[in-house]
């Protein structure tokens, strides 16, 4: 039975569903921490990007030897969070961490159980009090099956490819808005498919399209949701 003073709130969903912003901001409104989780395994995937040779890391399959020696990637390397900021090794790559190719290695990385085992183990300790806002695929059902509140923040996949390309953009980063939709239905694919902690909703998880709300409804939706105390 959970006995925590304060609540866990899950917030689950694909990529480009606005997770970021919404859980940010419930947070900051709540007076709780908040952690990206997604930020976790792209920080690990950025790591990985430095350390092994880019072809040894491509599609369709992780390379057998790079598997072998995560474990000892994982232990050998620092995640911290400062406020929004996340720090691999002391150095800051909140925006490195951005990358496409990055995310798209994160997503990767994630299905691999060497990894997610260690990430879990990260998150459900860095959660473990209470008062935390996190977000990420598997929070509700997999990392905090008994957190107090759970959300899966959903959209449009079109819609979700316009957000993610306009953050590119913004960036200076010239890609296609094609190319993104393409991405995004691929990613949703792997995770959806995967074997291990596959995306899904939790049975008793709030569902929110956030589609045709932009993320102060979602917010305020989310918050009058936690207020009146009561679990889906």
């Amino acid at each position: 039975m959970t006995t925590r003073e304060r609540p866990v709130i899950a917030i689950d969903g694909p990529v480009g569903a606005g997770k970021s912003t919404v859980a940010r901001a419930l947070a900051s409104a709540l007076g709780f921490d908040h952690l990206n989780t997604g930020a976790m395994y792209r920080a690990v995937a950025l790591a990985a990007s430095l350390r092994y040779n880019p072809s040894e890391l491509d599609d369709p399959a992780i390379s057998p030897a790079i598997v072998q020696h995560l474990g000892e990637l994982l232990d050998s390397i620092s995640i911290t969070f400062a406020g929004e900021r996340i720090a691999l090794d002391g150095r800051d790559v909140s925006d490195a961490i951005t990358a496409p190719a990055i995310s798209d290695l994160a997503s990767r990385l994630s299905a691999l159980a060497i990894v997610r085992e260690r990430m879990c183990t990260l998150q459900r300790a860095a959660g473990a009090a209470g008062g935390v806002v996190m977000e990420g695929r598997d929070i509700g059902t997999v990392i905090f099956p008994d957190a107090e509140f759970k959300f899966y923040l959903t959209a449009d996949v079109t819609v979700r490819a316009a957000r993610r390309w306009a953050e590119l953009h913004a960036k200076g980063d010239p890609v296609i808005r094609a190319e993104v939709l393409a991405q995004l239905r691929e990613r949703d694919r792997r995770d959806q498919e995967r074997t291990l902690a596959p995306l899904k909703p939790a049975p008793d998880a709030l569902i929110v399209d956030s589609s045709a709300l932009d993320a102060d409804a979602v917010v305020a939706l989310m918050k009058k949701h936690i207020e009146s105390g009561q679990r889906v």
